[in-house]
């Protein structure tokens, strides 16, 4: 089996454009898949409700939901909240910009 390897440097490729996970959901997999959101919340018991905020950019992608689209779109659950993590990291960035590392 083989491990991503994290460090406490690790970082994402920031040549690729910042998207909320719900963006991603809707425009590489349902579009392409011809999904709705009724017809994805059959499929993998997430509310449609919950898909629709997804979506929406008002709920954020959680670590059950991140496993129920895993399954459905052969991913991993660690893709969705990586994807949750980068966009949440990011939008919080402006908020902190302003401390200062411990270490100089």
């Amino acid at each position: 089996m083989e491990l991503i390897q994290l460090t406490p440097h690790s970082e994402v490729d920031p040549s690729q454009p910042l998207r909320a996970p719900g963006d991603i959901l809707l425009h590489a997999y349902l579009i392409p898949s011809a999904l709705n959101p009724a017809q994805l919340a059959r499929r993998s018991g997430i509310p449609s409700d919950h898909i629709k905020a997804f979506i929406a950019d008002t709920h954020p992608i959680t670590p059950k939901t991140a496993l129920r689209l895993s399954l459905i779109f052969d991913t991993t659950a660690f893709y969705w909240l990586a994807l949750q993590a980068r966009y949440d990291l990011e939008r919080a960035k402006p908020a902190i910009r302003s401390y200062r590392p411990l270490v100089d």
